[in-house]
């Protein structure tokens, strides 16, 4: 779309989100339904705290403040906003209903694409959010393997089995906390050390920022199958984006199971759960999960509409290109004005983080900082960049324009030795 962010002379007019921020107040608890969309993520006081429409890679606050987006409204937007083909596939479902007494037949022309494209899609669970499916896998690898104890590395969620080993574990019996286990990353020889035959499953992001080394994931899948312990994939970052097939196909290591939301229906709720169908057959009989809004049939049109689009026309290649264009524009920049002592931008193409060091300072002043004056020049700034398809190259240049714009101001922040002056906001 044409790009109509302009660099700005004043922050924005946040007015509209202040007022509908101190209503949420008095009624919700907490505010937010996702705590990466909180204010609690931006800089109070200059960032909006409301979306109210959004269109291919833009998107514009209830002030009518127009920013191009590179948070994907925390993932799940893969094509972009509003994107024709996905949206008549919801318009042609809704004419016929959204959720029946039965099932549907777009459960079973979902399943059969996933099989398609996934490669260790034996067998297919659907179910609506990421914390639904991988609790599910969670469960079926307890009941399957007859073991309690589960290793995990990344984020999986807010049920029991994993957020009672965070800070956030009030209400989580101590026994649950117990059966959980973190590993780090990339560490195979610790892993082997600690895995014994109470571990049931092991479950990883395949990638979060930081590379695999070579052969981590392949030695991992083998130390999991002598061990008799199911690998599972938590492909929510991963899945549609890197490859279509998501990280077992991109670095050929074909997990037990994985699971998989966000990217594969542009933004409606439906979550995956694919793999071996010795395991998945649990379902059927020992193991119970089921929702009722798990055949809502507009995810489903949603879901297959746009894993069709991501597989015809390549999308994970052009996130991997415009993606590229914008993680090494910003360092390059980053090198012009002697900056890489001060900040990097780190991870794969299709989603890449501008990073600060500690000699940069206090890391939240830095990218507070950084984020008012980004979203001053139209720029929706989290630190991110989740690529879409509907990120142009009018896109990328400006904002690689808005960086070479806004790193020297930060740079001349860092080395004032008083960067809080430079906040208009709070930290």
């Amino acid at each position: 779309m044409p790009n109509t962010i302009q660099f700005n002379q004043n922050y924005p007019d946040i007015t509209q989100s202040n007022e509908l921020y101190a209503r949420a107040e008095k009624v919700q608890k907490p505010v937010t339904q996702t705590l990466a969309k909180g204010p609690g993520q931006f800089t109070k006081g200059v960032a909006p705290k409301y979306i109210k429409k959004a269109k291919g890679s833009h998107v514009w606050d209830v002030d009518g403040n127009e920013y191009i987006d590179f948070n994907a409204a925390i993932g799940p937007i893969s094509l972009g906003y509003a994107y024709p083909a996905v949206d008549e596939a919801i318009k042609k479902q809704l004419e016929d209903g959204i959720t029946f007494s039965l099932m549907h037949p777009l459960e079973v022309e979902v399943s059969e694409l996933l099989k398609e494209v996934i490669p260790n899609a034996e067998a297919v669970k659907i179910s609506k959010t990421g914390a639904d499916v991988c609790s599910a896998a969670i469960r079926v690898a307890r009941a399957f393997t007859g073991r309690e104890k589960i290793f995990c590395c990344g984020y999986h969620g807010w049920h029991d089995w994993y957020i009672g080993i965070t800070s956030r574990n009030a209400g989580i019996p101590e026994p649950i906390q117990n059966m959980t286990y973190t590993f780090e990353f990339n560490d195979i020889e610790s892993i082997k050390a600690a895995l014994d035959d109470t571990v049931a499953a092991l479950i990883l992001e395949p990638f979060i920022f930081e590379a695999p080394k070579e052969g981590f994931l392949q030695e991992l899948a083998e130390v999991c199958k002598a061990n008799g312990t199911l690998l599972i994939f938590d492909e929510m970052w991963t899945g549609f984006r890197i490859a279509v097939g998501g990280a077992q196909e991109y670095f050929n290591v074909k997990p037990d199971l994985a699971v998989y939301s966000k990217a594969c229906a542009n933004g409606m709720p439906i979550a995956f759960l694919t793999g071996r169908a010795d395991v998945m057959e649990l379902f059927n009989s020992e193991v119970f999960s089921y929702t009722t809004f798990g055949g809502e049939a507009l995810s489903l049109a949603a879901s297959i509409a746009t894993i069709n689009e991501l597989r015809d026309k390549n999308v994970p290649e052009y996130l991997d290109k415009k993606g590229a264009l914008m993680k090494d524009g910003y360092n390059q920049i980053a090198a012009e004005l002697g900056m890489t002592q001060y900040t990097k931008c780190i991870g794969y193409n299709c989603r890449s983080m501008v990073t600060f060091t500690p000699e940069a300072g206090n890391g939240l002043e830095v990218k507070s900082l950084m984020q008012q004056e980004m979203i001053k020049r139209g720029i929706l700034w989290a630190g991110f960049h989740n690529m879409c398809f509907s990120h142009s190259d009018e896109d990328i240049n400006y904002t690689l324009s808005v960086y070479r714009e806004v790193l020297p101001i930060v740079k001349e922040a860092i080395e004032s030795a008083n960067l809080k002056q430079y906040l208009k906001g709070e930290v």
